[in-house]
């Protein structure tokens, strides 16, 4: 199953829908459209004294329902339903709640032509038909002309989910079990000049318990495998060039990062979790673009059974297939059939393996579907919509606000 950072951060994403977290680590250089001006005092007050409902939620430029005027302008939030379909934790819903806010920019950075990210910050709870429920906050802040990044997360829950033996002797054996506990998230992000490059480093903890369905499960399991804390530090360097920090249109972001979970530092054994991913948006003319993930993921050491890497692919349950060692690929083909919507197909696929089984002797899961993306707020470039998924198991719908992939 997932690492508790996993499955707590998945939980929370759910209410939070991912979007503070994904602009810790976005390029914020060059947005696809310039964030909106601030509005002075006067203005606000003559907006609110209008009340048209055009006036705030009407794009000056074509007409269409927008809400960046209202999440920058009038200090507004964006209210998320969540709607959970997915299969490793059964049906659900929940509420979220997303601030946006312009940060400080010198001038500067504006005459270098640089547009800076919204802050992001937010709450949200959830609630699933299997008895999990959770709920959290996160945030993402830029300072100095985004020379520097803070992103921060907490989360409490209790989610039911089933580990899946890998069965090389005798045959897979599905275990029921709870996470119960508190996930901390921290990481401090330094951009190198101006470049697209940043160093960071993190601090990641987790204080679980969590219980079997039947006791008499644990036999599969090492005594060291049930261990409840994990604090891990880490770094990471990553390259970003994309367009946009939400929805982007075109660029590239790649991040390589390692966390080192020890005793001295809080945690019940010591092990190591590393990741690479390499996500790209290429253009293929005024209508069509195609995206590409590669994402690679690996455990080493005393791993609790629940921190192993889990393929994590649209259409998959989070958690169904882990091993020591996961890679995963995706592509999207996305086709613009008005200025505000687009329509998309993906397909993935992914190999789990570590112990017994080598890359080679492990088979490849693979998913396919379909979505669909509306421009929810120009200003933000940020977009949002519905994709539904099949994957080898199962099938599911799933809400995006922003890019499926973090």
């Amino acid at each position: 199953m997932p690492r508790p950072s996993s499955i707590l951060c998945r939980a929370l994403a759910l209410c939070l829908v991912a979007a503070c977290c994904a602009g810790a680590r976005a390029q914020a250089q060059q947005p696809t459209a310039a964030p909106a001006t601030k509005s002075t005092p006067a203005a606000s007050a003559d907006a609110a004294e209008d009340g048209s409902f055009w006036d705030v939620f009407g794009d000056p430029e074509d007409g269409k329902f927008d809400m960046s005027r209202f999440l920058l302008e009038h200090r507004g939030f964006l209210v998320v339903p969540i709607i959970i379909t997915e299969p490793a934790v059964g049906n659900g819903g929940g509420l979220a709640a997303l601030f946006f806010d312009e940060p400080e920019q010198s001038q500067e950075s504006k005459d270098r032509g640089e547009h800076l990210p919204p802050n992001m910050y937010g709450a949200g709870a959830f609630r699933t038909s299997n008895g999990s429920k959770g709920g959290g906050a996160a945030g993402s802040f830029h300072f100095y002309d985004d020379q520097w990044r803070y992103a921060v997360a907490l989360a409490n829950a209790s989610v039911n989910l089933d580990f899946y033996t890998q069965g090389d002797l005798l045959g897979e054996h599905k275990i029921g079990y709870n996470l119960d506990g508190t996930f901390l998230f921290q990481e401090v992000s330094r951009r190198l000049g101006h470049s697209k490059m940043l160093v960071s480093a993190r601090w990641i903890y987790a204080d679980i318990a969590n219980k079997l369905n039947v006791e008499s499960d644990s036999q599969y399991f090492q005594p060291k495998q049930l261990d409840k804390k994990s604090s891990g530090a880490g770094f990471g360097f990553e390259y970003d060039s994309r367009d946009n920090i939400l929805s982007p249109k075109k660029g590239w972001f790649s991040k390589a990062d390692a966390t080192f979970y020890l005793p001295g530092i809080g945690s019940d054994d010591a092990y190591q979790i590393y990741r690479a991913r390499s996500l790209g948006y290429i253009p293929l003319g005024d209508l069509w673009d195609i995206a590409v993930r590669g994402d690679y993921r690996a455990a080493r050491g005393d791993v609790p059974f629940y921190h192993l890497p889990s393929i994590d692919l649209r259409g998959i349950p989070y958690g169904r297939y882990m091993a020591e060692d996961v890679v995963m690929f995706e592509g999207e083909l996305r086709l613009k059939v008005a200025p505000r919507w687009t329509v998309l197909g993906f397909a993935g696929a992914g190999r789990a393996w570590g112990g017994d089984t080598s890359f080679d002797d492990a088979p490849s899961r693979t998913t396919h579907g379909l979505g669909f993306r509306y421009q929810l707020a120009r200003a933000l470039g940020l977009d949002v919509g519905l994709d539904y998924a099949w994957g080898p198991e199962d099938h599911a719908i799933y809400l995006q606000v922003g890019s499926a992939w973090r």
